[in-house]
């Protein structure tokens, strides 16, 4: 089974987004770059209609500097989903992506069926804090995301062309933004009780962008909350281990 791609434009937005599969709609948000793929979501088509959205600014979405917070790309999302009909969801997000899918279903949790969170950003622990990534050398950031490297080696050419760069600094830059715009704050927690659908905390214990320890800190919050905890393995757990697809379509499914 391969992606296929779909475009919509949404209030004048471009709007890239890949497929896969039949049946309940599953929602994928990306984190903060793209490089990396989707190849571990296809299992999910066995059982799910996925579908992965890049976020404007995002890969092969289009750029959209109107959309200023979190918060209006929850209402992007919200448009998106009415133009393609979608009643309820699944919906499962990495990292940037899983604050993202957290305030969603703050805000709009009746449109939920099930929530994972994947390493998610968002929380401000201080005992825990998440990683300073502008103090990491550019070239070294890939090696953040994964405890065995040679997992997503190949996304990464050696010899990067211009167009490569380009976008991986396109996709710093929107981060950079939404860190600006208060993507990591106390406002979250204050209202995380407000999820009300079952939800898996999926965590790799080698994380080195988002500690592992914050799993905790985000169960109690979330009040019908389970944390699976992965280990060895970093950042991108549903790449490094291949239960953790499996896992999560479990969960979804049950």
């Amino acid at each position: 089974m391969t992606f296929n791609k779909e475009t919509h434009t949404v209030n004048g937005i471009k709007v890239a987004m890949l497929t896969a599969g039949s049946g309940e709609p599953l929602v994928f948000w990306h984190g903060a770059g793209t490089a990396t793929g989707f190849d571990f979501a296809l299992p999910w088509a066995d059982r799910f209609r996925v579908m992965i959205p890049y976020h404007p600014g995002w890969g092969e979405s289009g750029d959209a500097p109107e959309l200023a917070t979190p918060r209006d790309y929850m209402l992007h999302y919200m448009d998106l989903f009415d133009q393609l009909g979608l009643d309820k969801i699944n919906l499962v997000g990495l990292s940037m992506g899983g604050c993202f899918a957290a305030t969603f279903a703050v805000e709009h949790g009746d449109r939920l069926r099930k929530l994972v969170l994947i390493a998610p950003a968002g929380l401000v622990v201080p005992e825990h804090p998440l990683a300073d990534l502008s103090q990491v050398p550019p070239q070294e950031i890939p090696r953040y995301l994964v405890e065995d490297f040679s997992i997503i080696e190949k996304y990464y050419p050696q010899a990067p062309s211009a167009e490569f760069q380009a976008a991986g600094a396109r996709e710093g830059g929107n981060f950079g933004r939404m860190l600006e715009a208060g993507l990591v704050g106390t406002w979250l927690e204050r209202w995380l009780h407000r999820v009300k659908v079952p939800t898996m905390i999926v965590w790799g214990e080698k994380d080195r962008i988002v500690p592992v320890q914050q799993a905790d800190v985000w169960k109690k919050l979330i009040p019908q909350a389970r944390v699976l905890r992965v280990p060895n393995v970093g950042h991108l757990p549903m790449q490094e281990s291949a239960m953790v697809p499996g896992a999560i379509s479990d969960f979804l499914a049950t």
